[in-house]
Formats: structure tokens, sequence, C-alpha cells
């Protein structure tokens, strides 16, 4: 096994692989010699991607397109990193909430990495290898009562399937590992500290303490950037971290605040 971290040969589905966490992992990965299909909505406007699937993930239907793209293009994968995932819900707690909000949770964080899995896993161990990393957040351990009830629940429900099917698969080669990340400083949550700040007559600076405040403090002072949660990633992905699976690994800058 390599003292380095490479990713060199290994083919690669990242979801939600445009922006953000998702756009630094996918970048990262082919850097280290992987692969790398993609998927999305839309492509991103301007960008020629050769390796982008446009695809509606919280459908039945966009769930199979990739399926299938990902066999005729690679036979398979060796790597399949479930990035998707946010809400769309309403502030104002647990009656704000209609059935129809609910499922719209569901369906985008729990339901793409149950379908992708389910159509992608068996070529993972019929070869007998393989990497499947859910990413989580730290809002199933600690929810946010007024604004993140139903994606946090959805949330806690890919981490309990996703230890389940670690324990299934474990035996017949294939690694499924979760991270779980807190704030992540991308483009979307500049925006909201910039609106934050904005309501409160200061500056993005301050804007951005309001998110940490509300979030309990992050000791480390600061969020966790698009790059190092794509780092956490490739190397759970890698043979590096061979002996690791059903484990979650957190990287929030210290923010949840039990062990």
């Amino acid at each position: 096994m390599t003292s380095v971290l490479t990713l060199q040969g290994k083919r690669a589905l990242v979801t939600s692989g445009t922006r953000g966490a998702g756009a630094a992992t996918v970048r990262l990965f082919r850097d280290l010699g992987a692969d790398v299909l993609t998927t999305a909505r839309s492509r991103p406007e301007g960008e020629a991607e050769p390796g982008f699937i446009a695809a509606d993930l919280t459908t039945a239907e966009g769930c199979a397109t990739v399926a299938a793209a990902v066999r005729d293009r690679f036979g398979g994968v060796d790597i399949l990193v479930h990035m998707l995932g946010g809400s769309s819900a309403p502030a104002g707690g647990f009656a704000a909430l209609t059935d129809e909000q609910w499922r719209t949770e569901i369906d985008l964080n729990l339901f793409p990495a149950v379908r992708l899995d389910r159509a992608l896993l068996p070529g993972m161990i019929e070869r007998r290898r393989g990497v499947i990393v859910h990413v989580s957040s730290i809002q199933r351990l600690m929810p946010l009562p007024e604004a993140t009830t139903a994606y946090a629940a959805a949330k806690a429900a890919l981490s309990a399937y996703s230890k389940s099917l670690s324990k299934e698969v474990a035996p017949k080669g294939v690694r499924v590992v979760r991270v779980a990340p807190g704030w992540i400083e991308t483009e979307a949550s500049i925006k909201l500290a910039e609106r934050l700040a904005a309501e409160a007559g200061t500056d993005v600076d301050g804007g951005k303490r309001i998110i940490m405040d509300s979030l309990g403090g992050i000791p480390l002072g600061r969020p966790s950037r698009p790059e190092e949660v794509a780092n956490l990633i490739a190397f759970l992905a890698s043979d590096l971290a061979a002996s690791i699976t059903g484990t979650e690994h957190v990287i929030d800058g210290g923010t949840v605040p039990t062990v």
C-alpha cells in the first residue's frame, strides 16, 4: 500500500459537485488521479464539463439516469460520494412544516443516497472493493428547532442507514463512511452572512458571528473551508484509510460540544 495519498486509476461519482465542497472534492479527486463524474440539476452556466450528468436526484428517474450514465461511461465506480443535501424548509419550528416540506427534505437528503447505492453498490460487491462516503451534517446531533428540524431528521436517517449498510457490506469488501460537516464557508453561506449583517446593521464579519453564535459558537473561530472538507473525503476514500468503515468523521471547527 502506498504511503502517499493518491486516487490514481479510481473511478468516482460525486453528486452535487458543481459548487461548494462538492466542487472542491471533484477538483481534488481529479488532481489525485481519479476519473470523476459529477451531477446536478443543471450545468453551471458558461462551463463545458465533459464529466457532468444533468439530473434531478430527488427523483427515482434522475437517480436511474445517473446510474445508467455511470455504467455506460465507467462500467461502474470505485468511489461514490454523496454530497447532495440541503434544506428549503421555512423557519417557525415544527408547526411550520407541512407533509410536503417533510417529503422534500427526505427526497433531497436521504433517498438519492439510498437509490444510487442500490444501483451502483452491487458492482462494488462483485469486485469486492469500493468506498461509499455519505456526507451528513452535525445538525443530526444538534438540530436547531426554529429552522432545521426536518433537515436534521433526514440527515439522522441518512446516518442510521449508512451505519447499517456499512455492517452489511464490509465483509464483502466495501467500506462505508460518513462525513459530518458543520458550517462550511461557501458562496451561499457568505450571502447569508451578508444578509444577516445588513439586517443587523453590521459588517460581513458580524454576519458570520451571528451564524456562529446560532450554532453555539465555533471554538476554531471560523467555518470550515470547502477544500478542508474535500481533503477529509479524499483521505477516507483512499487506500490510506483501508481499515476505516462504519464511522462518522466530524469536521466542524469544534462546534459539537460533546464527546
